[in-house]
């Protein structure tokens, strides 16, 4: 196994301490390097493994069906390396290899991931930049 993708979870979750694990995804871009740091003195899982951005904000951890296997290999000695690979509608992915090579984020196909977008990098509905808070009906 060379490469292999893997969905983020525990997003919703708040930090200790610093930004959010929303606010920290948000920031990221396609590319970015990501860290994956093991957990075995996790009290809910021993096979837990964070996931940190390159500015070492958590922003979860990897699936624990995902996390056994990657265990298995940083144990095994392998160059576990990481990026950022986007959003889907399951939520924030990841390109992880195995063999110390830079994970590659296929750019081209944008149909599965794409990055995330603030409303203000748009044109604002009325053109002057303001974008009113929506109102509900009660």
């Amino acid at each position: 196994m060379k490469a292999l993708s893997l969905s983020i979870v525990g997003t919703q979750y708040p930090n200790k301490k610093g930004p959010t694990r929303r606010f920290e995804l948000e920031l990221l871009k396609p590319g970015e390097l990501i860290e994956l740091r093991p957990e075995p003195k996790n009290p809910a899982d021993e096979n837990a493994i964070a996931v940190y951005s390159c500015r070492g904000v958590q922003l979860g951890y990897v699936a624990s069906v995902r996390a056994v296997l990657l265990i298995g290999q940083f144990k095994a000695g392998a160059t576990v390396r990481a990026v950022f690979q986007g959003f889907s509608a399951a939520g924030p992915w990841i390109r992880v290899t195995f063999d110390g090579s830079e994970p590659v984020v296929d750019l081209t196909n944008t149909s599965r991931f794409t990055a995330p977008r603030h409303p203000v990098e748009q044109e604002a509905p009325d053109g002057d930049g303001f974008w009113p808070d929506p109102i509900y009906d009660d």
